[in-house]
């Protein structure tokens, strides 16, 4: 192809692009429009890693420090950073406010994230330490991000919740929506293809295993309705082994329930109950000879 050939195909197909940059249902293109960076998101995590768990994490000069010092001084990067992204969704006061109360909120999200660790040690018999589970379980790292998009979530933060949140579920298969309601002590084994919807209210102590949903139905042309729930409820104490689907904002699921395998649940299941799908008949059949 020559030159002349080539630099046709290309204005003609660059004239085409532009019109579809003007033509399109969200902004495509221009210098004004204001959208935080998910890099820079992704850096903000890990920040927080540091800051949380820091000899994990952490730069090792920097340990040398007195951890007041040492915390201080990841919280004053933190809130840099956040609040310069917040701030690309929502006024500059509100977004340094916003960074303010979640910072105020680091203490507790650090008791929590304790209590999760200590709930995937105490539940998982393949830990063999509690380090391990903070160096290298996905669902732990799933968690982790969850807890702190959540808190975005709540104050109406924009898209950076999702971002953060949807970065976990690429790089371990696990989907927890920032909006979900999770308890304390929460353990997920595996993880992979966990989906946790955006209404779903999750209790203490609960046990969640590979591929379990808890979603929402979507009968075509469903829209959401503000403070409707559309997603389970989860109470305290329960087990949902691998492969279970569980439905609609209607469903309840009582205290100490344990969820079979494979079990389809669209309606609610009282307090200490087994929830199992009938054991499905088996052939087996040998070589002829």
């Amino acid at each position: 192809m020559d030159k002349n050939k080539r630099s046709e195909i290309i204005r003609a197909s660059a004239l085409t692009m532009a019109g579809q940059y003007n033509a399109a249902t969200l902004p495509m293109y221009g210098d004004a429009l204001r959208l935080p960076n998910r890099k820079a998101i992704i850096e903000i995590i890990r920040l927080f890693q540091k800051l949380l768990f820091p000899v994990y994490y952490g730069e090792k000069h920097l340990l040398k420090l007195p951890p007041e010092q040492y915390s201080a001084l990841l919280m004053e990067q933190i809130f840099d950073a956040l609040s310069a992204q917040i701030a690309q969704t929502m006024d500059d006061d509100r977004a340094r406010d916003v960074t303010g109360e979640l910072l105020t909120r680091m203490p507790e999200l650090q008791r929590m994230l304790q209590k999760d660790l200590e709930a995937f040690f105490e539940g998982d018999p393949a830990a063999h330490n509690r380090e391990e589970v903070v160096l290298s379980y996905p669902g732990f790292f799933a968690i982790f991000i969850y807890r702190i998009a959540h808190e975005l979530y709540v104050r109406d933060v924009p898209m950076i919740p999702r971002i953060m949140t949807e970065y976990a579920h690429a790089g371990t298969g696990i989907d927890i929506n920032p909006g979900a309601t999770v308890g304390e002590y929460f353990f997920i084994d595996h993880g992979t293809g966990i989906v946790i919807g955006e209404t779903s209210i999750i209790g203490n102590h609960v046990k969640i295993y590979q591929g379990v949903t808890l979603g929402a139905f979507s009968p075509a042309g469903m829209q959401s309705v503000p403070g409707e729930r559309r997603h389970p409820k989860v109470g305290d104490n329960v087990t949902i082994y691998a492969g279970a689907t569980l439905l609609g904002g209607a469903t309840e699921i009582g205290d100490n329930v344990v969820i079979g395998a494979n079990a389809f649940v669209t309606t609610s299941v009282e307090p200490n109950t087994t929830v199992s799908i009938k054991k499905p008949e088996m052939t087996f059949r040998g070589k002829k000879g």
